[in-house]
């Protein structure tokens, strides 16, 4: 146990071929690897924080001040939830062509435009225009997954990811904290009326988004080797002792192309300058490594991504946890405001904001426990049915909700967090299962699962859309979506048969 935290602070074991961390410096920011897991949580976080900073200002001070009905407010969330769709779309293939930092920090940026803006906001036709645009914060995630995938090997990739994207998700549920709190702050200490104090409000995410950015670019690493183009860099070992890795020799793909079958078999230098087979083990270790570097992204390259089963399976997962996740985020103070209206805005915004926070700890705990089932199994079956049963289970919950619409509040706040517990956990658990899905298209892959969770949240939104303030109705068919559509895939094999990367 003693020496498992020492790693939590010290320089990570590195795995000798790809250069990828076995074990994650949770408290070293100095570390390259550190610094990349710490960058890509916080980045996400802030981005979620104004992604999301609308909604818990929406149900009273905004919705009074420019005289919104519950259908504008309704068809601004979903039109939020619609540029992040596209915008994950197209930074997928851009982290695999330019590296996951530069798309990362640049997505930020161009959030932080609308955000500066969202104060100019006059009506509900700009509250629709704004949101849209601020909905490039949400494309954040995905080379936010990326990044995190890129620096730590299989064995720990799940935890990773999950941490990551957990805290980074928890930004929805502290924006429920946060931007009341400025309000208030502004009303009451500073003076201002409501009319103007809910603009100056957007100020706080914008300043913070635009000084992530920047620290990313200025600190952040592309690779563990560096430059993008480094991606690559191979290492093949000629002798490896129990204990020990010994002479290594570097091999570099600038360009890297997919290796063929025919090299299952290599040869590299070693110490002495003389050439050598590389034992079966070895060889093949190496093997899996080149096929697990990221291609430059081409329709040929794409397509079989895009159309093989394996990743209809992950975008059904994914469509239902982070799809609900996200439509239930966006109603869920107007839900508590409902069954309890002596809550007020602030009071029911900080009940909702218990359903994002738990993301702190239950999306990382899907992710930690999916690496656990893979290391005792040694097999992607089991993190594939993890990740089902979590989402069957969350749809169970919800139905649960749509059945007893409580108006006892602490039998309603239990419920909400039954569901967050397994709804988000998958959520960690699907982003344990992607790098191990087409490896050498992670980029790809990451923005078509990550867009079909937006997906699912935009249809789940114009659900909520067209049934007003029946929430529970709403609930109920989220819960029977997310069971059927998980079932329907549950036969599906985790990875490609074939495949070598990824194993």
């Amino acid at each position: 146990m003693a020496s498992s935290v020492k790693t939590w602070f010290s320089a990570p074991e590195v795995n000798p071929i790809n250069n990828k961390a076995r074990t994650i410096p949770y408290f070293n920011p100095v570390n390259k690897y550190g610094r990349t897991l710490w960058f890509s949580t916080f980045g996400f976080m802030i981005a979620f924080l104004s992604w999301y900073a609308f909604s818990p200002l929406l149900s009273v001070s905004i919705k009074k001040d420019l005289h919104l009905s519950p259908a504008e407010i309704a068809n601004s969330n979903v039109i939020a939830l619609s540029a992040t769709l596209l915008v994950r779309l197209i930074v997928g293939p851009l982290c695999d062509k330019y590296g996951p930092r530069y798309v990362f920090a640049g997505t930020l940026i161009l959030g932080a435009i609308p955000t500066f803006l969202a104060g100019t906001v006059q009506n509900a036709s700009g509250v629709m225009v704004i949101r849209f645009f601020i909905g490039i914060l949400g494309g954040s995630f995905v080379p936010c997954q990326v990044w995190s995938t890129g620096f730590f090997d299989k064995n720990v990739v799940g935890t990773a990811n999950a941490i990551t994207a957990g805290i980074g998700n928890a930004g929805g549920g502290i924006t429920y904290f946060v931007m009341p709190a400025i309000y208030d702050s502004l009303v009451h200490d500073r003076g201002l009326s409501s009319h103007v104090a809910w603009r100056v409000s957007y100020v706080v995410p914008g300043i913070l988004i635009l000084a992530m950015a920047f620290a990313i670019l200025a600190f952040g690493d592309d690779t563990p080797n560096g430059p993008w183009k480094n991606r690559g860099l191979v290492n093949s070992i000629d002798t490896i002792t129990e204990g020990e890795v010994g002479n290594v020799a570097i091999v570099v793909a600038p360009e890297p192309k997919k290796p063929s079958e025919t090299s299952r078999r290599s040869s590299v230098s070693n110490s002495k300058g003389d050439l050598e087979t590389v034992s079966n083990s070895q060889s093949d270790a190496v093997v899996i490594a080149s096929h697990e570097i990221i291609q430059t992204p081409t329709w040929r390259e794409a397509l079989p991504v895009v159309l093989s089963l394996e990743t209809l399976n992950l975008c059904f997962g994914y469509f239902n946890s982070f799809g609900a996740e996200l439509a239930i985020n966006s109603i869920l103070g107007a839900y508590y405001l409902r069954n309890f209206p002596a809550l007020g805005q602030t009071g029911a915004a900080n009940w909702a904001a218990m359903f994002g926070l738990l993301n702190v700890v239950t999306r990382p705990l899907g992710g930690i426990l999916s690496d656990v089932i893979y290391h005792h199994t040694h097999s992607l079956w089991w993190k594939k049915l993890w990740n089902t049963g979590l989402n069957v289970l969350a749809g169970v919950f919800a139905i649960i909700i749509g059945v007893m619409d409580p108006h006892h509040r602490p039998t309603l706040v239990g419920l909400i967090a039954l569901l967050a517990i397994p709804m988000e956990m998958a959520n960690g658990s699907s982003f344990s299962l992607v790098p191990h899905v087409h490896p050498h298209a992670n980029g790809i892959l990451s923005g078509l699962v990550g867009a079909f969770g937006n997906l699912g949240g935009i249809v789940f939104a114009i659900i909520f859309r067209y049934n007003g303030s029946n929430y529970p109705k709403v609930f109920y068919i989220i819960g029977a979506v997310m069971i059927a559509m998980n079932l329907v895939v549950v036969w599906i094999r985790p990875i490609p048969k074939g495949q070598i990367g990824g194993r």
